[in-house]
């Protein structure tokens, strides 16, 4: 297997998975705040929506029909 069809094939399963979940919502930690002695950490929720995983999806399957340049 070479270089591309690892990354067409990882391009599929992504777009699968965001495609199954309708859409992907992870959280990332943000800044901590500091307030009068209390210590409060906030995180940055983040959202992949399903039409990336639509075009990931597509993406991964044309790369994989895709054949190589002979040079």
């Amino acid at each position: 297997m070479n270089t591309k069809t690892i990354v067409a094939i990882l391009l599929v399963a992504f777009g699968l998975v965001v495609l199954a979940y309708s859409g992907i919502t992870f959280n990332t930690p943000g800044k901590p705040v500091d307030f009068l002695g209390l210590h409060i950490q906030t995180t940055h929720s983040h959202f992949i929506p399903p039409v990336v995983g639509a075009f990931t999806f597509v993406g991964g399957i044309l790369l994989l029909l895709v054949k190589p340049r002979q040079v």
